[in-house]
């Protein structure tokens, strides 16, 4: 379930990346009480407060769980109090209170760049010494046990999806769409301008193509973008020669097709679904994979600053069991924004709240269940790689016209 620290160094270099990140200053909240070594107790001496901060967007998928949680055991947790933060602000903000000897927050919602970026700093609690406390980890999606291979001890995946890369588009406006890489340059070079993706490191989207292109030209090691991605580099460099921009953002790849001045973007099962279902793009857009495709997947984690009170962690260990239930699970189906969203095993949607149901049958794609079952599934690039590929990108493809 957990890997050793000598293997998570890894995924330091995540700290550099902005996967997803929420905005707005969190709240001042209380000061840090009680011990925080010594063995941790099965249930808090008291009632507490945490304070959660969220750097993923994560919320959107779990505030459900934890709010239901706290109304439901308050003999455990007495209140819950919650802020946002952007994902490269997090270790420096965690850092000072640990050097303050006053740490305040107590429960991080991350992506794997602001656990990454813990990890490197030591600045998260371990989980090894719990794990008789958090059987529903066994019950992980094979998926999402991937992914948590990448937290190892640090952390635990809370949502996980499989993310892409797959193309969007309006039918109107191309009825006939590429059904191979080829054929998605030839479309970008008859139609310039036509194609687009946001620029890698900022965009999940993005990312997910980059990290998807060598899987679908069978170039000679999807693993190493430095030695192994002869074939992915040209590619990109031909499809840049009709690429007008690259934009920042990836809500602005949705407005690019909504607005019809983009006709095909990356995208992911997330983007594609909750961006219709909040009237972002129209209802009627379609996606496609094209031959030969894995998905890249992606997740969210619960982790824990080093200084939290064991009072406190007990609290946040017996929530993390509960947010793990098939029944919490459930919540992570949202509005798709996630989709699917749960990390364990046989969480279908039917067990999912009624408005989620509703979102996923009015803009879900039945086709997602095929795709999911019946294409190869990959973690992410390590850290050094990924920065490296990254790096390249922004120096020889398309840097240089990343909109600001």
């Amino acid at each position: 379930m957990f890997l050793s620290r000598r293997r998570l160094g890894a995924t330091a270099l995540f700290a550099s990346l902005a996967l997803v990140a929420a905005c707005g200053a969190p709240d001042k909240p209380a000061a840090q009480s009680g011990p925080t070594g010594g063995a941790v107790p099965d249930k808090p001496s008291a009632p507490v407060s945490l304070n959660i901060l969220d750097v993923a967007g994560n919320l959107q998928l779990t505030q459900g769980m934890i709010d239901e949680y706290v109304q439901k055991n308050p003999s455990v947790i007495s209140k819950v109090t919650y802020s946002k933060a952007t994902a490269p602000e997090l270790a420096g903000k965690v850092k000072a209170q640990q050097d303050a000897n006053r740490v305040d927050i107590d429960v991080v919602l991350t992506g794997v760049d602001g656990l990454a970026a813990g990890i490197d700093q030591k600045l998260w609690m371990s989980f090894q010494p719990f794990t008789s406390r958090l059987t529903a980890m066994n019950d992980y999606l094979p998926g999402a046990a991937n992914m948590q291979k990448l937290a190892g001890e640090y952390g635990v995946t809370v949502t996980y999806y499989p993310s892409g890369p797959l193309i969007e588009y309006l039918p109107a406006k191309v009825p006939n769409p590429p059904k191979t890489a080829q054929e998605l340059l030839d479309y970008a070079k008859a139609n310039p301008g036509a194609v687009q993706y946001a620029r890698p490191a900022n965009s999940g989207p993005g990312r997910t193509f980059l990290m998807g292109l060598p899987y679908l030209l069978g170039d000679k090691d999807p693993k190493d973008p430095v030695n192994g991605w002869e074939k992915t580099w040209a590619y990109l460099a031909e499809l840049n020669k009709y690429v007008t921009l690259y934009p920042s953002a990836t809500s602005e790849t949705m407005k690019s097709i909504a607005n019809g001045s983009a006709k095909i973007i990356a995208s992911t099962t997330g983007w594609d679904i909750n961006p219709r279902v909040l009237g972002q793009v129209p209802k009627e857009a379609a996606i496609g994979s094209l031959n030969g495709f894995h998905w890249v997947t992606d997740a969210h984690y619960v982790v824990v600053p080093k200084g939290v009170s064991t009072d406190k962690q007990a609290a946040i260990l017996s929530l993390l069991q509960s947010m793990l239930t098939k029944e919490q699970q459930a919540k992570a189906y949202d509005k798709g924004y996630f989709y699917p969203g749960p990390a364990i095993k046989d969480v279908p949607l039917s067990m999912a709240p009624a408005d989620s149901q509703k979102a996923i049958a009015d803009f879900g794609r039945p086709e997602y269940d095929a795709l999911i079952a019946n294409n190869p599934i990959e973690v992410p690039l390590d850290a050094k790689a990924l920065v490296a590929a990254f790096d390249r990108w922004d120096r020889e493809i398309g840097g240089a016209k990343v909109k600001k």
